[in-house]
């Protein structure tokens, strides 16, 4: 793999995703903005910053079924979105419920974790707000996505397990075998669905009838956060505490790519419709794999 770094402006990149228009979208999550990333066929890149409300904190961003990107708004309990033109507009939620994951549901609308209040919720284009309890006090719901199976799957990092969602409200609880798991990222492809143990060093693959498997990563510190499924049956994961992007197939195969960057503390991770993965870096930058 080929490792490209392009530097961003503004402070903290955090969460990135592949926009409709083929950019890159990426989270500035202590300078309170949104940057757009795009590259021309000459490898020209351009790069665009759209300003926030300040101190808003824009954590993980996903694309909605109406062609724009939402993102959570941590400090201000806030629900964003931003059309690929840059327009950005909000939707207030509960006080201190600490939104944070975001996901495009089966039904056309976002849904969203709520860290404070072990709640998770639904936003449709035009900002009306429901709210499900997920029936566990202190969970602390992080990220989730949309399974293969329609439902929406969920980490739950404070209570060492994964939970599943459907439309209707019908919660179904995995606990993990480490009692020191902590989930955070989660990721699903057809047929499972693959989550990072951030505190137990492992990655993690659940399929949709419950069978979970789980792959101890070499360098048990490395702190892995983010996951994105490669398409082909394994994941890519980023290993926040090591300065590295791992893939992981799905018979437990690791390997290893060191960012050029030391102290990169890569966050956000998404696979591209030409291959590549990107990976936003705290530090400042985008870090580009490419075969």
């Amino acid at each position: 793999m080929r490792i490209d770094e392009i530097d961003v402006p503004g402070k903290g990149p955090y969460g990135i995703t592949e926009g409709p228009d083929r950019a890159l979208w990426v989270t500035l999550v202590h300078s309170a903005q949104i940057a757009r990333i795009a590259e021309d066929p000459t490898g020209t890149v351009d790069t665009t910053v759209f300003d926030l409300d300040p101190g808003c904190g824009p954590a993980v961003i996903t694309p909605g079924a109406d062609g724009a990107l939402w993102f959570s708004r941590l400090h201000d309990h806030r629900i964003g979105r931003i059309t690929t033109a840059g327009t950005a507009t909000s939707f207030q939620l509960a006080a201190d419920c600490g939104p944070y994951g975001v996901a495009a549901g089966p039904d056309g609308a976002i849904w969203f974790t709520q860290m404070n209040t072990g709640r998770i919720g639904r936003i449709t284009p035009e900002g009306d707000v429901d709210e499900m309890p997920l029936g566990l006090d202190g969970a602390f719901p992080s990220t989730m996505v949309t399974g293969g199976d329609g439902a929406l799957w969920v980490t739950l990092n404070q209570a060492h397990a994964l939970a599943r969602v459907t439309t209707a409200g019908e919660v179904t609880r995995f606990p993990l075998p480490p009692e020191n798991a902590a989930p955070v990222g989660i990721a699903a492809d057809a047929h499972a669905v693959w989550f990072a143990e951030i505190g137990a060093g492992q990655i993690g693959r659940i399929t949709t009838g419950g069978e979970i498997i789980e792959f101890p990563l070499p360098d048990r510190e490395a702190r892995p956060h983010a996951v994105a499924t490669d398409g082909d049956g394994g994941c890519w994961f980023t290993e926040w505490g090591a300065g590295r992007v791992g893939h992981v197939t799905a018979d437990g195969e690791f390997t290893h790519f060191a960012l050029p960057t030391p102290g990169s503390e890569p966050h956000g991770l998404t696979v591209t419709s030409d291959g590549s993965v990107c990976a936003a870096l705290e530090i400042g930058r985008i870090a580009r794999l490419r075969p």
